[in-house]
């Protein structure tokens, strides 16, 4: 009876942990350079996405799906420890390690979504940040940056 106690919510932690994903694209808008076609800028486009996850080494959903793992492999670790440690003190290790492994899981599970939001958020921004680049450097347009040779218009005269 006590391990359908431990299985319903395990299997849930691990059903949601599944549904997460990152993108595997720029999250960020680039706009062709006017006059450009749009063949040239699908081209572009496929080089700084190639260039960019050079850049990051990994899918940002592959380094949050290693966050996870490591972080839930040590939850489980660690309360198979302590459970094994408790279920001893009573009598019953073999007991206190599954029950142990099955709420480290749970809480490393938990905490793990967390690193694996944080990681692949970086890497995510890494992506960006160099797809960006690379599309800028081919002289595409980034909404709200302003061109290199474009300066900013002066200020409105003050009111009389």
């Amino acid at each position: 009876m006590n391990m359908q106690i431990i299985a319903v919510p395990l299997l849930a932690a691990v059903l949601l942990a599944g549904c997460a994903s990152r993108p595997t694209g720029p999250s960020v808008m680039v706009l062709p350079a006017p006059g450009k076609s749009f063949d040239q800028f699908n081209l572009e486009d496929a080089r700084c996405r190639q260039w960019a996850a050079q850049q990051v080494g990994i899918s940002p959903q592959e380094k949050a799906n290693r966050a996870m793992a490591r972080s839930s492999a040590v939850g489980t670790a660690v309360g198979a420890g302590v459970g094994a440690v408790l279920g001893a003190v009573t009598g019953h290790p073999g007991t206190g390690a599954a029950l142990g492994a099955g709420g480290g899981l749970l809480v490393g599970s938990a905490s793990g979504s967390e690193a694996a939001e944080s990681s692949g958020n970086q890497a995510q921004r890494q992506f960006d940040i160099a797809y960006q680049q690379c599309m800028y450097s081919y002289g595409n347009q980034i909404p709200g940056v302003l061109p290199a040779n474009l300066t900013p218009a002066p200020p409105p005269p003050p009111p009389r």
